[in-house]
């Protein structure tokens, strides 16, 4: 997801706008611009790749103004190069954008017609275009906008800044995050309130589709039927502490070691553990005992967290559930039954297909709940209940803390609701309260596993395919590790049932082919061994994840066992998360990736 800034300010802001796009480099993105308005006219420094070029470039023609708009671009149209780089201008107008305009060629035919002489091949450019041909025709800068604004078609959020105002600036949003931040004697826009925290805590977030004129002491909010609306002012919590390494290599890897503290954090919003009871954060109310099903929905990283959710709301709770990932579920008009919950998780709680998924479940009269780590965020103000994970800012665009977060609140839901539809009875609720809030330790103990791993990633790193194995709640955490792998080291990798092995992957098992298997001593480990011989049987180099108990019982000569603490079966996704990470983080170190920010990859997907 792209990042957008805009400051109206006292003095001079280039040098601020660059150091709040700093903030937004964990979502990822591949070129960067800043525009500014000096004696009435627009200017601009822009520039391919990371920041630093930006700096550069800033260095060698300094911008002066006190009203810019500054982005970091993930490219969607258009390659990652300087002359596709945002802002995109004309002579009377400069426009950031996060998001894709669906209708964009249309409106590039209908630009050119008009007279506009288009350089990039952005779909960005055509609305700085269609604002100019409305400017042009006589309307005020707001009504320019406005008039655009309903010619699109698509998700997008908007900074804008015009010739000749030095005390104008424009925003807008339809689907992509943007917030008003406010200022003594000054204003902002942030597509995160991150980016606004070194200036000021006190926020307003747009609704969909509303769209704002900002002055340095003013702002009039409308809505998409151009009505003037209020929109509440909050607080963020956003810290104005810049996030660092400490002493970590990279983000990625702080993150997998804070794993033990904010899984605490998260747990403790959810576990008595002097009365061995789970209980749900104030504030949030949920009958589950009158529920008929459950529906899950989510991308990515977050969906393999809800597939694990799902094995434990169907076994401690005997809720059917129904998951899909949220970019088919939105299309498919799945029946649903008004009254029951539907789940989203989502990390930054932006997904654009998420939100489309969980809009489409509320107008069939569904209860919304959301499992999200950004309680600011648009997921979690539709939902009618949200269930936060305390995992803190996540830097690194592979997700590791926020998806043991997400395994945590969701472990805890399905043994409250188990507990409340009578499934489980309070000893058996107390024993599982125990066994989670237990997680840290485990977690700590979990990590010490690195060394082992870390020796593992010279050699994975010569080879073109890897094949993660799971039975149960680790045939998600497979997939989740296959992704990780994928994601960050670039290394094709798929993550399979193991049961499924003899049903077509078996094909591909020879003596090059790492087969990497979670596989914690649990009541089907018998099961998931014999597939795993076979895969030894055919030269395939296994590297076993497994416990004490595993690694004695195996019988398996594998190229590599790492051995886990023992741990109760509803804490093994989430410890036995921790190991997958690690040895995704090691082999793409060695291989000399971009861990934090791997290419092509965003923070925060906010367009389909």
């Amino acid at each position: 997801m792209c990042g957008i800034v805009g400051i109206l300010g006292s003095e001079g802001v280039a040098d601020k706008l660059v150091d709040a796009l700093k903030r937004l480099e964990y979502r990822g993105y591949d070129s960067a611009g800043v525009a500014t308005i000096v004696d009435g006219k627009i200017l601009r420094r822009r520039a391919e790749g990371k920041l630093r070029n930006l700096e550069l470039a800033l260095e060698r023609e300094p911008l002066a103004g006190a009203i810019g708009i500054g982005h970091t671009r993930w490219a969607t149209h258009g390659a990652p190069t300087e002359r596709n780089a945002h802002p995109h201008a004309t002579d009377q107008v400069a426009v950031v954008h996060n998001g894709i305009i669906e209708n964009f060629l249309d409106l590039r035919e209908l630009v050119k017609s008009g007279g506009a002489e288009l350089e990039t091949d952005t779909d960005t450019e055509v609305v700085a275009h269609l604002i100019t041909q409305a400017l042009q025709a006589g309307k005020t800068p707001r009504d320019a906008v406005a008039d655009t604004l309903h010619r699109l078609k698509g998700a997008f959020s908007f900074a804008i800044i015009f010739k000749g105002e030095e005390d104008l600036m424009i925003g807008a949003r339809r689907g992509s995050p943007l917030a008003v931040g406010h200022g003594d004697g000054a204003m902002y826009l942030g597509s995160d309130a991150i980016a606004l925290a070194p200036f000021t805590d006190r926020v307003t977030y747009l609704e969909d589709g509303d769209w704002v004129v900002l002055t340095r002491t003013s702002f009039e909010i409308f809505d998409e039927s151009n009505l003037p609306v209020t929109r509440p002012e909050h607080t963020s919590a956003a810290t104005a502490v810049q996030v660092d390494k400490g002493n970590y290599r990279h983000f990625m890897q702080k993150e997998i070691y804070e794993q033990p503290e904010v899984i605490g954090h998260t747990l403790s919003r959810y576990l008595n553990l002097n009365k061995l009871c789970t209980t749900l954060p104030k504030g949030t109310s949920v009958d589950f005992a009158a529920l008929d099903r459950l529906v899950i929905s989510a991308c990515g990283t977050a969906f393999y967290a809800g597939l694990i959710g799902k094995y434990w709301f169907e076994k401690y709770a005997r809720i059917p559930v129904d998951i899909d990932i949220a970019s088919e579920f939105r299309y498919r008009e799945m029946p649903v039954k008004a009254g029951d919950l539907a789940l989203f998780i989502s990390q930054s709680g932006e997904t654009a297909d998420t939100l489309a998924s969980l809009r489409y479940c509320k107008q069939q009269g569904m209860r919304i709940g959301a499992v999200v780590n950004v309680p600011e965020s648009t997921i979690a103000r539709e939902a009618d209940v949200v269930f936060p994970t305390v995992a803190g800012a996540e830097i690194g665009v592979a997700s590791t803390k926020a998806f043991t977060c997400q395994l945590s609140v969701l472990a805890s839901l399905a043994i409250h609701a188990g507990r409340a539809r009578g499934v489980l009875s309070a000893e058996r609720e107390a024993e599982l309260v125990r066994m989670l809030g237990e997680v840290p330790a485990y977690a700590v103990k979990a990590l010490k596993v690195e060394k082992d791993l870390e020796k593992l990633s010279q050699p994975l790193s010569k080879s073109n395919h890897a094949l993660y194995l799971g039975r149960g709640t680790n045939f998600p955490l497979a997939m989740e590790g296959a992704l990780k792998l994928k994601e960050i080291s670039y290394i094709h990798a798929e993550g399979y049932a193991a049961g499924e092995l003899k049903h077509g992957p078996i094909a591909l098992i020879d003596e090059s082919m790492p087969v990497i298997v979670v596989a914690p001593h649990d009541e089907i480990f018998e099961k998931t061994v014999s597939n795993v011989q076979e895969v030894a049987a055919r030269g395939g180099r296994v590297i076993l994840i497994t416990d004490a108990r595993g690694a004695a019982e195996a019988g398996i000569n594998a190229w590599k066992t790492i051995v886990m603490p023992d741990v109760p079966e509803i804490a093994a996704p989430i410890i036995h998360a921790i190991p997958v990470q690690l040895l995704a983080y090691h082999t793409a170190v060695f291989m000399g990736t971009d861990v934090d920010q791997p290419r092509n990859l965003a923070k925060s997907v906010t367009v389909e």
